[in-house]
């Protein structure tokens, strides 16, 4: 079943650190994006293989916009 990530709030993306076909282990960090000035680390909620990324550094989002999902 598939499990998408959202941004926690309005911000910016600074980078993606896990593409799609990686691994990724719940709690490692997938997403880095840039909220109220501050760098906020977006965590993969399940363990599982990235299967979309959704989102490019430097574009904005919205709050609970999905930014990937994992399989």
């Amino acid at each position: 079943m598939a499990t998408t990530v959202e941004a926690p709030m309005v911000g910016k993306i600074l980078k993606i650190e896990k593409n799609v076909g990686d691994h990724v282990d719940e709690d490692e960090v997938m997403i880095v994006m840039e909220a109220m000035k501050m760098e906020i680390p977006i965590v993969a909620p399940v363990t599982g293989t990235v299967k979309e990324v959704k989102v490019a550094a430097g574009q904005a989002v919205e709050a609970e916009q999905v930014l990937a999902v994992i399989e």
